[in-house]
Parts: structure tokens; C-alpha cells; sequence
């Protein structure tokens, strides 16, 4: 406990002087000294000052023990996913902020401050308390600044600055001595990894993080992980090992009821269904997702995309049209133009393919090349592309779209 700042924090908040203060205790020059930290008082002198401020000693140093055991639970409360539990911590954490800044917790709980602006998705406030920790970085313990490191780099995969949040977490060595979790780490390497397309590794990453999240009893975070693996299972065509992830991730979610979470797994069931060709199966579980999503978000919106998607591939023209229509209607609402234009060019499709296709060249591609990279839907188009160009006889413009695919 730093004694001398607690005390000058007092007196400004008690709007005294340090002559007001220091009268009959000790003289101006030496409260000077003990408030700066440059000498210290002997306890008598210490207990008066705080006695004339009205703070208890005892019940501070308490307090300080107290903070150190809301820092640990609250990291507790993160690591094993208990959202409501976190915020609940986190407003008795809150109680103490005038006293923490004297204490030897000041940065666990920054620290710890920051993790749970990042968990909440507050990304704005959590921005600030990047900038105030970065500051103070100098002078981090070398785990401080491991967790200091690995929890910027969560922060940037939400706002999806991938590659930056990959190369940071990549940065965290074994050795580090970081005090978070081992499978928090190798998760969120899985992550980046899922999100750079880098399947194999996300694989790898992904089953380090659920072998740890097992042995912790972590069971969200179990479901979190399966969650990873099959959909990286699904990009890697290794469906069968897929097939197995989603059915024990149905299983287990209905069974503790996580319904937050199973709007996304039966989104990405249906989408492995949809890679075996099984579309009855893929409608099935896209209407399950979507029927659980209360709120109109993107998740919702590419769901319904999904379902326009199948009838279109069932020949359903009328059900692919009304989802489509639902698309571009909440993509305009959502401001989302990605599947504004998509859902644009399926409702054209179904109405004039040949405008459709110049609307392909002119919108869809750019905008995908622009925004996506060589994404698989990308290719999907430049296939369709090269073979409308076939078909009329038009082979420069064929290889063109062939060599993009390349």
C-alpha cells in the first residue's frame, strides 16, 4: 500500500491544506515529503494523518486483499464464460476505484479491466483502456505485458484485424509465464487461424485448446472449441470428422440449454449439409438457426442468404425469391452491402439471368475482389463467368476468369 498518495488523495477530497492537515501532527515540509513518497512517516505519525482524515487503516488494508480476490474471480468469471457473473464482479471491482490506484492491484485490475471491456465487446471503452495501459507498459512485469499483448490481440481479432492479432498472439512464447489460461491462447491462435483461411493450423490450435478446456471442466469453452473444429473440419472436406463435432455440439448445448450458442451451430450443420449436397437436411437446420435468432443482425441475415441459397438449389423459385427479397431488404436496413448486392444479383437472376451476369461483372466481382480476397464464393462466380463466355464462344474472356481462378 503506496500510504503517501492515499493520503494526499484524502486531503484533496476532503479539500483540506497540507497546513490544515499537518497542524499539530507534523510540519508542512515533512507531510510534503510522506504525501510524495520521498520519505517515509513512522507509524505514528502515519496513523494520526489517517485518523484526522477519517480512514480507517485496517479496514483499507483489508480492501486490499479484497481487490486482489474480485481481480481473480473476475478473470475466473471470463475464463469459464459466466457473462451475467463477470458484470456482477466487475460493479464490486468498481466500489474500490478510488482506493486501487494506492494499492499494489493497480495493474491486475487494469489489466483485468481491460479483459472484461474486450469480453463484453465494449470496443470503444476498451480502445481507452489500451491507451491508458500502453502508457504505463514500460514498467508491466513480464507477464503483465504477455497478457498485456495477448489481450490486444483479441481486441483486434473483433474488430478483424486478423494478420496484426495472428502475428501478436504468434509473438506470446511458451515461456512467457502469461497468467491467462493456455487454452484461452491456443483458442483465440484458432480463431485468427479460422479467420486467415489457414485451416490446418486452426485444426491443430483448436484441438491444443479443447485437450486444456477439458481438463479445466471449461464447458462452454469445450463447445466453443468443437465449434472451431468443425467448421474448419467442414473447410478442410473432412466431413465425417465434422459431422461427428456438430451432432456432439447439438447433443450437449441443447442439453445444458446454451441457447445463445445453438442458432450458430445449427448454422454451420446446415452448412456442412449444404457441402454434402444433403439440402433437405441444410434447410432443416438454417430454419432451426433462424427461428432461434431473435434479433435482426447479421448472423440472421446470412442465415436467410443460406436458405435462398438451397431453394435455389432445389429449384424452389418462389421460397428463394422471398428469402432473397428478405436479404436485400435487411441488408439495406443494416447497412450490410455485401449481401445487398448479392441478394441483388440472385433476385435478378431469377427474374433476367443475362442482366444477371452483366451485373456479375460490373458489382459482384469487383466488390468481392475488393472486399474478400479469393474467397470461395469469389471462385463460385468466375466459374460462372468462364463458362457463360464459354458457351457463347467468347475464349479470351473465358481465360481471363480461368487464370483469376488460378
Amino acid at each position: 500500500m503506496q500510504f503517501g498518495p492515499l493520503i494526499k488523495f484524502y486531503r484533496i477530497q476532503q479539500g483540506l491544506t497540507q497546513k490544515e492537515l499537518a497542524n499539530g501532527i507534523c510540519s508542512v515540509p515533512h507531510l510534503s515529503k510522506i504525501e510524495s513518497n520521498s520519505k517515509e512517516g513512522n507509524e505514528e505519525t502515519m496513523g494520526l494523518l489517517l485518523e484526522r482524515l477519517g480512514v480507517n487503516l485496517s479496514s483499507i488494508t483489508e480492501n486490499e486483499g479484497q481487490i486482489k480476490q474480485l481481480v481473480a474471480d473476475l478473470n475466473e468469471k471470463i475464463d469459464y464464460y459466466l457473462n451475467d457473473e463477470a458484470d456482477v464482479v466487475m460493479e464490486k471491482l468498481k466500489e474500490f476505484e478510488s482506493i486501487i490506484p494506492f494499492t499494489t492491484n493497480l495493474h491486475t485490475y487494469e489489466l483485468a479491466k481491460y479483459r472484461y471491456l474486450v469480453f463484453k465487446e465494449l470496443l470503444d471503452d476498451a480502445q481507452k483502456q489500451y491507451d491508458l495501459l500502453n502508457k504505463q507498459k514500460n514498467i508491466f512485469s513480464q507477464p503483465q505485458l504477455a497478457l498485456f499483448s495477448y489481450l490486444y490481440a483479441v481486441c483486434l481479432l473483433k474488430k478483424g484485424i486478423y494478420k496484426k492479432a495472428d502475428h501478436l498472439l504468434g509473438s506470446i512464447g511458451k515461456d512467457s509465464k502469461i497468467d491467462i489460461s493456455s487454452g484461452e491462447l491456443f483458442y483465440h491462435r484458432a480463431i485468427a487461424k479460422t479467420t486467415l483461411e489457414e485451416p490446418g493450423y486452426a485444426i491443430y490450435y483448436g484441438k491444443l485448446a479443447l485437450q486444456e478446456f477439458m481438463e479445466d471442466h471449461n464447458f462452454k469453452r469445450i463447445l466453443h472449441a468443437m465449434m472451431l473444429l468443425g467448421i474448419n473440419y467442414t473447410h478442410s472436406k473432412i466431413y465425417e470428422e465434422a459431422q461427428e463435432c456438430f451432432k456432439h455440439l447439438i447433443r450437449n448445448a441443447e442439453l445444458l440449454k446454451e441457447t445463445k450458442l445453438l442458432p450458430e451451430i445449427y448454422h454451420n450443420m446446415g452448412y456442412l449439409q449444404k457441402k454434402l449436397h444433403h439440402y433437405e437436411d441444410a434447410i432443416l437446420f438454417f430454419e432451426k438457426s433462424k427461428s432461434l435468432q431473435t434479433n435482426q443482425n447479421t448472423h440472421y441475415l446470412i442465415t436467410t442468404y443460406s436458405i435462398g441459397e438451397i431453394y435455389l438449389a432445389l429449384r424452389s423459385e418462389e421460397k428463394a425469391r422471398e428469402a432473397f427479397q428478405e436479404v436485400y431488404e435487411l441488408s439495406k436496413m443494416l447497412s450490410n452491402r455485401k449481401y445487398k448486392i448479392l441478394s441483388n444479383y440472385y433476385l435478378m437472376n431469377l427474374e433476367s439471368p443475362e442482366k444477371s451476369l452483366a451485373y456479375t461483372e460490373s458489382k459482384v466481382i469487383p466488390y468481392l475482389e475488393e472486399s474478400d480476397g479469393k474467397s470461395e464464393e469469389l471462385i463460385g462466380f468466375y466459374k460462372l463467368l468462364s463458362n457463360h463466355y464459354q458457351k457463347i464462344g467468347r475464349f479470351d474472356q473465358a481465360v481471363k476468369y480461368i487464370e483469376k481462378i488460378n
